[in-house]
């Protein structure tokens, strides 16, 4: 008896890891391949910039009974971008939405230093292996420094700020390739705000400065995958797009296509998912899945498959562990006596080398970033107003906490900070430290009670990475004439978690099934151990934090798989 299927393949997720297997496997099958992305389309324009559409831009399924900051999860269900999480010493921020994390991604394209592919990485995966997969993903996502003429337009303050402070620290600096539309010729960058067609057929326009990266690009301006991968995939090689649907199971089936848990996929698989918006359970059959939902999302399907579902009982028992934030740190220097701008430019241009790069040290090593934010941003002031819409709760809660914990830094610090936040003058003058390092990657991701994946991170185990950030920041404070240093309020004691906006690990790549979840075999490369057809293609790959940026990391191995699945060899024309 033949099986019917339905696709040759299923992705699930289209972050950089579900967008790129989208695009190549269909270039070799095309209109067979599915694509489930749980969250919505953004087209030009689309994404919110009022209080009330901001505050209705959280992801909240109550259905999926995860624990949420209390204002987020409202008893309605929303679909927006922002996914909040958390957990136990970790909090994490994911994106929901065609196209993943590259919708609220800071851009930065960033090689990992040769050290850090240590004995926790296989050979295939080392870094002289990824090359050319580092080189395809970075043309097709047009990597590129910010350009430097002489337009005024182009000067950024902040960058030029960062670059001075490397300097008195004896540091390396240096601009970062981001995915960022400046036109197609690199040498002569379209004039700002001016549009043109992507080498692909998208139409995108020459970055406007807005400093809007990280809450979605309404002039498509960034280089997001549904402008390059996602748009191939669909426009020329006819993959499905199915959004606003929300995988629940994987099931392998015997050689008579009934569903049959024993099953290793030699016969292909059913996918099961839930319709949000018509309410109703869905399935498809295929050759094969990849599963693409980032690392929070990928661990957690599968765990429910393998212990809740009991469809995939062979997973390995690696699966969860050595979860990373890789070394995420953001704080503020408030108000110093130089400007900073913020609010103006790409959300990341410059870098600078903490034994990361150069004089490599495993226990402190991280890079430090200057970032952005919006000029609307200026509504947390107005959040500060009693009785303002969801989003001012949202932000009161916030402040109340930045009031009640932040231990350790003085009564007059903190006054100093809100009265220039409420004089209006703070922003032009305050700095936003962003940094990335090498963590422990010790952390475990486990179901609870309700199903859902919780995380714990044992802090402790990487505190000389966060002192030795906590140290520079001071140190940037009192150079630029700050008059406050502000981690997060969620870092300090006595709550003391960090937060992460880069999750890697849980289904690190390996030899063999004791010492991680998916095979790094060449010919098999991604695929989980004890099942065929199964892949997983995202940031839970990672054997370790890298460190740099990960998007670069997560795409080059990404092309591998996809490579191992068609047996096409990559190029940047798609």
């Amino acid at each position: 008896m033949s099986i019917s299927y339905d696709h040759e393949a299923i992705v699930i997720g289209s972050g950089f890891g579900g967008s790129i297997n989208t695009c190549r496997l269909s270039k070799k099958w095309p209109g067979q391949v599915l694509l489930l992305e749980r969250g919505k389309r953004y087209p030009k324009g689309s994404f919110p910039r009022s209080p009330h559409t901001m505050a209705n831009n959280f992801w909240n399924v109550p259905l999926e009974k995860r624990k949420r900051p209390k204002n987020i999860a409202a008893k309605t269900q929303t679909h927006g971008m922002f996914d909040v999480r958390n957990f136990d010493n970790m909090d994490a921020l994911v994106c929901a939405g065609l196209g993943g994390g590259s919708l609220i991604y800071a851009n930065v394209f960033l090689q990992p230093p040769d050290e850090v592919f240590d004995e926790s990485w296989p050979e295939t995966c080392k870094k002289s292996v990824l090359q050319p997969y580092y080189a395809i993903s970075k043309a097709v996502l047009g990597a590129r420094p910010i350009p430097q003429n002489a337009d005024p337009r182009r000067h950024i303050i902040r960058t030029q700020l960062f670059k001075e402070f490397a300097h008195y620290e004896e540091r390396e600096s240096k601009l970062l390739d981001i995915n960022v539309f400046f036109g197609n010729d690199f040498d002569n960058p379209l004039a700002i705000g001016e549009q043109d067609q992507n080498r692909y057929g998208a139409v995108q326009t020459s970055c406007v400065y807005c400093a809007e990266c990280d809450v979605g690009c309404n002039t498509h301006s960034k280089n997001t995958l549904d402008l390059n991968y996602l748009f191939v995939a669909e426009n020329r090689y006819h993959a499905q797009i199915k959004t606003e649907v929300l995988a629940q199971k994987i099931i392998p089936l015997n050689a008579e296509g009934d569903e049959d848990s024993s099953a290793n996929g030699a016969y292909g698989y059913k996918v099961v998912w839930w319709d949000l918006n018509q309410n109703v359970e869905c399935t498809a059959m295929t050759r094969r899945v990849i599963v693409s939902a980032g690392t929070l999302g990928t661990n957690e399907l599968l765990m429910r498959c393998r212990d809740v579902h009991k469809t995939l009982l062979g997973i390995s028992e690696q699966l969860g562990q050595h979860f990373s934030g890789n070394g995420d740190f953001l704080s503020f220097v408030v108000d110093g006596d130089k400007p900073a701008d913020p609010n103006y430019g790409p959300v990341i241009t410059q870098g600078t080398d903490y034994n990361l790069f150069k004089d490599f040290n495993r226990n402190n090593a991280f890079i430090l970033e200057d970032a952005s934010f919006p000029n609307f941003a200026a509504w947390y002031v107005e959040g500060l107003r009693p009785g303002f819409s969801h989003f001012g709760a949202f932000i009161r809660t916030v402040t109340l906490v930045l009031w009640r914990f932040l231990r350790g830094i003085t009564t007059g610090e903190i006054g100093y900070a809100f009265n220039s936040l409420l004089k209006g003058d703070w922003s032009f003058t305050t700095a936003v430290l962003l940094c990335m390092g090498i963590d422990k990657s010790n952390g475990i991701m486990q179901l609870d009670a309700n199903g859902a994946l919780n995380v714990k991170w044992p802090y402790k185990d990487s505190l000389p990475l966060y002192d030795a950030i906590l140290a520079m920041g001071e140190r940037f404070k009192t150079w630029a004439g700050g008059k406050a240093f502000l981690p997060l309020p969620n870092w300090l004691w006595p709550i003391r978690n960090n937060i992460t906006v880069h999750a890697l690990g849980g289904c690190r790549l390996a030899d063999d099934a004791c010492q991680g979840v998916t095979s790094a075999d060449a010919h098999n490369f991604g695929q989980v151990f004890g099942y065929q057809g199964l892949y997983v293609a995202d940031g839970s790959l990672l054997p370790t934090a890298v460190g740099a940026n990960p998007v670069a990391t997560i795409s080059a191995l990404s092309e591998r798989v996809a490579e191992g699945i068609t047996g096409i060899a990559p190029d940047a024309d798609l």
